[in-house]
Parts: structure tokens; C-alpha cells; sequence
């Protein structure tokens, strides 16, 4: 039987290559200011935007090196060198002291611009966590609870960030207020949300809000997080009202959105057609509990191979576990051994599922696993020692399966993150 493994990797990588800061920066950057050019990033692709950003003003555009200064704040193992601005790497999933540090230079460097100044704010996923500055009355501590409490509940990452952006100094506009004196606020953003929403990416930093206080309230309640009574009272206070349309503070605020999770799901449709391959493109903004998912993608992919079809089955998106077990793993990686479970009689099925940041839940570790690629050698591997995908759905621990298979998708940091990229291949 033909090897998939390779076209797969290949798919996956199509739609990294399609995003990454290299390729969708340059383009986008504004022209040399009177004053300075003030950097601040944020995200797993902070530090390769910052470099970006340097080649082109300090090598294409000749911009004094005086003249640019700056902060981008990361994912742990995703720095890269740099010249002028500043590579701060921090936590994420969950916030650590180097983002709460990072945050606050960036917040105090933002206020320092003046009216020759752009400000220049670049984000991609992960923004959120790696800029952490909880609001007056709430400590590190309580705010790292509320972030691990959301995170394990199973709640979309839009409602993650609803309650995130009204406990912070940085998020929902409020970077933007810090801002204000400058002569423009451009934001340029990678997308890894679902519908490309501008206020939803690294929660908004720099634009209005469209989420209240009281939906954050309702999200704690729907999912009866246990928060402390100083995080309930910051969400009953009305001066944690993020910036809403109108706000001063966008009055010379800019957002573009230079590649977005679509584009990429496109690369790799493509890919697949050049290969052979009819498609199913099921889009770029998929959401839900990823072992359902996964059922409803593996019910397509047998009814393609039933019908005698030769099909690449693709989706993007951002899926959830709501966490029941204490193993290991994330979305892509769990969505991957629901699959294994339900094709484990049809060798001539391959699927990949991979976040394109490089890591899939996990620690945090830039050695974690971006997901996981199944096909007749998993299915065999299963047999012959004996391993029951099921328990180890139950246990959420899909990562000790894939390690026993030596299945993980291991790429390390790209420096990009536009979301998940899934691709069954039915031969």
C-alpha cells in the first residue's frame, strides 16, 4: 500500500508555509513615520513578526536603528534573533511572571508614544495568554486560576477570551487607550480564530469590543467555574469595562488582517487537488468537541470509501476538549484517536490533525506535539499491543497512545498560527 504519511506532512506544511510572518508581513507595513516606529507584539508568532518588521525598515526601508524600538512576547522556544526589539518569551497556555512582565513593558512603551510615533502592534494566536495584566484587585495567581478554570472547561476559546479581555489592563482596546498620543495605531494580525473576528484575536488589544461584563459573568455561570470572590467582584465593577466603538482611543487605530486561517485550508485543498485528490473543503472556522467531530469527518470518509471515491476530506477551526480525564494531549491529538478508533478496519485511510503553531495543548514545552497521523501502520500497531483507543479517550490521553504508536507530529515552533489544519485521505 502507497505511503500517505509524506503528502500529508506535505498538506500540513502548505498551510504553514501560507501564513508565516516571512511570506504575509512585508507587504503590509507602513511607511517610515516622522518619529519612530514603536514594535509591540504579541503571540507564538511575535518574534519572527518583529524580525520581519526589522528587515524591513532597518535593511529595505534604511530606517535609523534609533528610530525603531520594541517588545514581542511569545511562546517559550518561539524567540528568534533580533536586533532592536525585544523578544520577551512567556506561558502559554497558561500565563507565567514573563508575560506579566512583558505586558507591562509593552502597556508603559505604548503611553511613552508621541504624535510622530507609529505604533505598530502585531499579533497572532496565542496573544492572549503571552500578555497577561490582570486588573486592579485581582493577583497573578488569581488570574492564572481563572485562566486554567476556563481552559479546562470546554468552553470555545471566544468565550475564553470574553472573560479574559474584562479581567486586563491590556486587552479588549485597552492597549489602544495606552496608545492614544501616537500619530497612528496600525495592528496587523494573523488570525486563528474562527470567522476572523478582529476583537477575538489575542482578545483585541487594540480594537473595540463588542462582549460585556455581563456576558463574562454568564460564561462563569454557565460553566460554574469556581472563581474567587475578588475576580467576581472585578467582573461586577463597571470601570472593567473594556473599550467599546466611539472610545477615543481608535480615533487613529488601524486593523488588517494579513493572512487569516482560510488561505492556509486553501494551500493544502490545493495541494490535495495537484495530488489526485477529489476534495471536500467542510471550511476554515469548524468548532466543537473534537471526538464528535472527529466521529462526523470519519462518517464522511466511509461513506466516500464505500462509494469507491479517491477523497481528501480538509477543515480548519479550532476544537475543544472538555476535560474529564488526567492524561495528556490536545484537541488535534484527541480528535486523531477518536478516528484511529473508528477506522481501525479500513487501512486504505490516512488522516493528519495538526495545529499549525507547532503544538497541540500540551505544557507549554515547544517540544510538545502539534497532533497526530494514523493509517494501516497505527491500526496494526493498535493490534499488536493491544491498545484500546477508547480508554484512553476516556482518560484524555491521547498523547501516551500516539507516543506507544510513535504516531505524534513533532515540527517544533513554525512561528505562525492560523488554527488547526485535519486532512482524511481515502484511497
Amino acid at each position: 500500500m502507497t505511503d500517505r504519511r509524506p503528502l500529508l506532512r506535505a498538506l500540513y506544511d502548505a498551510a504553514v508555509a501560507a501564513a508565516h510572518p516571512d511570506v504575509v508581513l512585508a507587504p503590509h507595513l507602513r511607511p517610515v513615520p516622522r518619529g519612530r516606529v514603536i514594535c509591540l507584539a504579541a503571540g507564538k508568532g511575535a518574534g519572527a513578526m518583529a524580525a520581519a518588521a526589522e528587515r524591513h525598515y532597518l535593511d529595505t526601508l534604511g530606517l535609523a536603528p534609533e528610530r525603531l524600538v520594541g517588545i514581542a512576547t511569545t511562546r517559550h522556544g518561539y524567540g528568534v534573533p533580533t536586533r532592536r526589539i525585544r523578544v520577551v518569551e512567556a506561558g502559554h497556555p497558561v500565563p507565567d511572571e514573563a508575560g506579566l512582565k512583558g505586558a507591562a513593558d509593552t502597556l508603559a512603551l505604548a503611553a511613552q508614544a508621541g504624535p510622530d510615533d507609529l505604533l505598530l502592534v502585531l499579533l497572532t494566536g496565542g496573544g492572549s495568554a503571552n500578555w497577561i495584566a490582570p486588573v486592579e484587585g485581582i493577583s497573578f495567581a488569581q488570574k492564572q486560576a481563572v485562566n486554567k478554570a476556563l481552559l479546562r472547561s470546554g468552553a470555545p476559546i471566544g468565550e475564553v477570551n470574553t472573560v479574559r479581555k474584562h479581567l486586563s489592563r491590556i486587552k479588549g482596546g485597552r492597549l489602544a487607550r495606552a496608545g492614544r498620543n501616537a500619530a497612528e495605531i496600525v495592528t496587523l494580525a494573523i488570525s486563528d480564530v474562527p470567522h476572523d473576528e478582529p476583537s477575538a484575536i489575542a482578545s483585541g488589544p487594540t480594537v473595540p469590543d463588542p462582549t460585556a461584563l455581563a456576558d463574562a459573568r454568564a460564561i462563569v455561570a454557565k460553566y460554574g467555574l469556581a472563581i474567587d470572590d475578588a475576580v467576581r467582584r472585578a467582573l461586577e465593577d463597571d470601570s472593567n469595562e473594556s473599550c467599546k466603538p466611539g472610545d477615543a482611543a481608535f480615533a487613529r487605530a488601524h486593523f488588517e488582517l494579513i493572512a487569516r486561517p482560510k488561505q492556509s485550508l486553501d494551500a493544502a485543498v490545493k495541494l490535495a487537488k495537484d495530488a489526485g485528490y477529489e476534495t471536500i473543503d467542510l471550511g476554515a472556522d469548524l468548532e466543537g468537541e473534537a471526538r464528535e467531530v472527529s466521529a462526523d469527518h470519519a462518517r464522511l470518509a466511509l461513506q466516500a470509501r464505500a462509494a469507491g471515491k479517491r477523497v481528501a476530506i480538509l477543515s480548519g477551526g479550532e476544537l475543544t476538549v472538555t476535560v474529564r480525564g488526567n492524561g495528556r494531549g490536545g484537541p488535534n491529538q484527541e480528535y486523531a484517536l477518536a478516528l484511529a478508533g473508528i477506522l481501525k478496519d479500513t487501512p486504505d485511510i490516512a488522516a493528519l490533525a495538526g495545529d499549525t503553531d507547532g503544538a497541540d495543548g500540551g505544557a507549554g514545552n515547544a517540544t510538545d506535539p502539534a497532533g497526530a497521523v494514523i493509517d494501516a501502520t497505527t491500526f496494526a500497531k493498535m493490534k499488536a499491543q493491544g491498545l484500546d483507543p477508547q480508554a484512553y479517550l476516556d482518560n484524555n490521553d491521547a498523547s501516551a497512545f500516539f507516543e506507544a504508536t510513535g504516531d505524534l507530529l513533532l515540527p517544533g515552533p513554525t512561528l505562525t498560527n492560523v488554527n488547526d489544519i485535519r486532512v482524511i485521505l481515502v484511497d
